[in-house]
């Protein structure tokens, strides 16, 4: 079994950073690419941004100057730096990763992590 697992949400305030991560356990063969997605109340998830397995990123146009995504492939892990952050911000923050389990390639989604960009 595969699971993805976020940290580090939380409430900041408007013009802050935070860094968000997800970490991807159980019987893994490989993983391929990994990124971000997001769901504000009343809103349809979105995608923030993803890595490739050779760190090549996608980003939101409308994010793309505010966001960073990284991985630490030794660790099945991603990261979101969220910098300027303003209160449209505010979602759950969703990980999600293509891996290969059992000779089997599958979507995995994480559980989610609250954002809130409020003063």
């Amino acid at each position: 079994q595969v699971q993805l697992v976020e940290s580090g949400g939380g409430l900041v305030q408007p013009g802050g950073s935070l860094r968000i991560s997800c970490a991807a356990s159980g019987s893994i063969d490989s993983v391929y690419a990994m990124g971000w997605y997001r769901q504000a109340p009343a809103q349809q998830r979105e995608l923030v941004g993803f890595i490739t397995a050779g760190g090549n990123t996608n980003y939101a146009y409308s994010l793309r100057d505010r966001i960073a995504i990284s991985r630490d492939n030794a660790k099945n892990m991603v990261f979101l730096q969220m910098n300027s952050l303003k209160p449209e911000d505010t979602a759950v923050y969703y990980c999600n990763a293509d891996i290969e389990s059992g000779g089997v390639r599958a979507n995995y989604w994480g559980q989610g992590t609250q954002v809130t960009v409020s003063s």
